[in-house]
Order: structure tokens, then C-alpha cells, then sequence
């Protein structure tokens, strides 16, 4: 995923799901286990499906 000088790679490294950030110069590396990465899945579904129904809340 690439998105202006931001780019989210991720790999499976041995045991880990490794997830790499980079924004500008800056890079940040997260190693994941199994588990970890399982439930980071849920909470990125779950609060994508939130935003997403929160667009389509109309406040008067």
C-alpha cells in the first residue's frame, strides 16, 4: 500500500508476520505473532466497518 511518502509492506518472517512502515525518512518495523496479527485483522475490520457506517449517519 502506497499512499503520498507512505508506504505499509507486509511479510511473514520465520514465526512473525513483520510489518513494515515507512513514511518520509522515517521507518517503522513491527514483528507480529500469529495471534498479535489475527486480532490487529479484527480491530482494522471492525473499525473500518464502523467509519464506514458512521458515513452514512446523517447529522441535521
Amino acid at each position: 500500500m502506497v499512499q503520498d511518502n507512505r508506504r505499509v509492506s507486509v511479510d511473514i518472517e520465520r514465526k512473525w508476520i513483520r510489518i513494515t512502515i515507512n513514511h518520509g525518512k522515517d521507518e517503522e518495523i513491527l514483528k507480529l505473532t500469529l495471534d498479535e496479527a489475527t486480532n490487529l485483522k479484527e480491530q482494522l475490520n471492525s473499525t473500518i466497518e464502523d467509519y464506514l457506517q458512521r458515513q452514512n449517519i446523517r447529522i441535521d
